[in-house]
C-alpha cells in the first residue's frame, strides 16, 4: 500500500529578548517592536501576493480552506490567492487580461490547443527547468507541450477517468455483479430491462457531448487500442472509417434500447437527477461526478471500467488530462511563482488535491491512496489498464470541421437511430480529410 504524506507545520523559532542593563548610547539599542515591523527590513520575510486564475469555481472552498493553507504554512512569505472565473467566460476574461496586463501571476491551464496558443502568444512560460518537472509521463505531459515537444509550458495537476458508476443496492437487490467483459455488460443490462423498474443505463442525447464523452470516447480505446490507435490516427497510419472504429459506433447503438424513455430530450443534468434519485442502475460517468453524486445521492455507489470486447485480455481506459497551471511571463515575481509550480509537482500537493476533490486525480507518478472509495476504484484501474486520452483533443480538432463537435453530433446521431455506425464513421473520416494533411 503506498505511503499517504502528511504535511508538517514550521517550526516557529523562539525570540530571545535581551534585558537593557541601563541606559547606553549605542545605535544598536532600539525600541521593543511588538509588531514585528523590524523583520519587515529582512528580504527573506517580505509578503509576496500572487494570484491564481481559474476556471474551477465550484473548487473555491477547496484551495481555500485546505490546500493554499498547507502551502502557505511552508511558504508564509507568500500569500497566494485563488481566484476563479466563471468557466463559459473564463477563456475570454483570461485573453482580455493577458493583454491588458492584469492577469494574475499563475494561469490554470485548459488541456491542448487553448493552452498552447497562450504559449506561442508568449503569455506562459517554458517550465523545462523546474524542479520536479520530470515526476510526469509523456501522456500526462500531452496536453501542455509543444508539437514538436521541445517545451512544456504548465504542470500537469489533474486527469479524469472515463468508466461506469453503478447504484450498488440496485446491484444487490437484483443479484447483479460487475461485468469484465462487454458481453457481461451486455447480460447484464437485459437482467436490469428485464426488471423493469430501473433504466438499465442513465444518459441522454440532448445535449450531444455526453453520446461522445460518456460513450464513445469511454468505450473507444479498448477497440483502438489506446495510445497506440490514438497516435496512428494523428500520423494518418490509421483513419477513422476502419474496422475499429465503425465497432465502436456499432456498439455504441446498442446502448439506445437500454436508455430511459425519451432520451432524446433527457439533458445532462436531467440524466444525473434521474441517477441519484435511484431510477436508473449504471451512468456512463467520468469521475468528476463523484463529488456531485456523494451530494445528491443517498445509496451506496460502484464503479467498473469500459469492458473490453470477448477474448481481448487487456483493457484500456480514457485517463484524460483535465487541469493545469503555469507561469504568466508577465508576472513581476517569477521567483516565487516558480516556488508556487515546484510545490505543485510535490506528493503533498497531489494527496491534497486528489483528496479534497475526489473524481480529479494526480498526473504525477507520486503514489497517493484516497480516502474516498469510489475515487479510489477509479484510480485502482490505472494499475489494471492500459492508458490514454480523448483522440479528438490532440492535434485533431484544429480545423473545420472540428473532430470533438463531429464526434458530438455523430454519437449522438447513432444513438437517436438517425444515421448508421458505418456512415457515422465515414463522415467523421471524410471531415478530417478536408483539412488534416495526414489524411489527405
Amino acid at each position: 500500500m503506498s505511503k499517504r504524506l502528511r504535511w508538517m507545520a514550521p517550526v516557529v523559532g523562539a525570540v530571545l529578548v535581551l534585558a537593557a542593563c541601563g541606559e547606553s548610547e549605542d545605535p544598536r539599542d532600539e525600541p521593543e517592536d511588538p509588531a514585528g515591523e523590524a523583520d519587515a527590513d529582512d528580504g527573506d520575510q517580505e509578503q509576496v501576493e500572487l494570484l491564481i486564475e481559474s476556471w474551477r469555481n465550484d473548487d473555491l472552498a477547496v484551495w481555500e480552506d485546505v490546500i493554499l493553507p498547507a502551502f502557505h504554512e511552508e511558504h508564509p512569505n507568500i500569500q497566494v490567492t485563488f481566484q476563479p472565473t466563471a468557466p463559459d467566460e473564463y477563456d475570454a476574461a483570461l485573453e482580455a487580461k493577458l493583454e491588458g496586463g492584469t492577469a494574475g501571476d499563475l494561469i490554470t491551464c485548459r488541456p491542448f490547443d487553448v493552452s498552447l496558443d497562450l504559449f506561442e502568444s508568449g503569455h506562459l512560460e517554458s517550465l523545462n527547468d523546474l524542479p520536479g518537472i520530470d515526476e510526469y509521463g509523456d501522456v500526462a505531459r500531452s496536453a501542455w507541450v509543444t508539437d514538436d515537444n521541445s517545451d512544456i509550458f504548465c504542470v500537469p495537476m489533474a486527469s479524469v477517468i472515463h468508466g461506469f458508476i453503478y447504484n450498488a443496492e440496485i446491484f444487490e437487490e437484483l443479484g447483479l455483479s460487475e461485468p469484465e467483459t462487454e458481453e457481461e455488460f451486455h447480460a447484464l443490462l437485459d437482467e436490469i430491462a428485464a426488471h423493469g423498474e430501473y433504466a438499465p443505463l442513465v444518459m441522454g442525447t440532448a445535449d450531444q457531448w455526453e453520446a461522445a464523452t460518456m460513450g464513445f470516447q469511454n468505450i473507444g480505446p479498448n477497440y483502438w487500442k489506446g495510445e497506440e490507435g490514438r497516435q496512428a490516427l494523428i500520423d494518418g497510419e490509421e483513419q477513422l472509417d476502419d474496422e475499429q472504429y465503425v465497432s465502436v459506433f456499432e456498439e455504441l447503438a446498442t446502448w439506445s434500447e437500454y436508455l430511459p424513455s425519451g432520451y432524446e430530450s433527457v439533458t445532462y443534468p436531467d440524466s444525473q437527477n434521474m441517477f441519484t434519485l435511484g431510477q436508473g442502475a449504471i451512468f456512463p460517468a467520468g469521475s468528476w461526478e463523484i463529488g456531485l453524486f456523494r451530494e445528491q445521492a443517498d445509496f451506496d455507489m460502484g464503479a467498473f471500467p469500459p469492458p473490453p470486447p470477448e477474448g481481448q485480455d487487456t483493457c484500456y481506459i480514457s485517463d484524460h488530462t483535465d487541469i493545469g497551471i503555469g507561469m504568466n511571463t508577465a508576472t513581476e515575481h517569477p521567483e516565487e511563482t516558480r516556488t508556487f509550480l515546484e510545490w505543485v509537482t510535490t506528493a503533498e500537493f497531489a494527496d491534497l488535491y486528489a483528496n479534497s476533490l475526489p473524481g480529479f486525480f494526480p498526473l504525477s507518478e507520486h503514489e497517493v491512496e484516497l480516502e474516498d472509495p469510489l475515487a479510489q476504484e477509479f484510480l485502482d484501474w490505472r494499475d489494471q489498464c492500459e492508458q490514454t486520452i480523448r483522440n479528438s483533443y490532440q492535434i485533431l480538432s484544429r480545423g473545420e470541421p472540428n473532430l470533438e463537435n463531429e464526434l458530438w453530433d455523430l454519437s449522438a446521431q447513432v444513438l437517436n437511430g438517425t444515421i448508421e455506425p458505418q456512415e457515422a464513421a465515414e463522415r467523421a473520416q471524410d471531415g478530417l480529410e478536408r483539412w488534416y494533411e495526414p489524411h489527405q
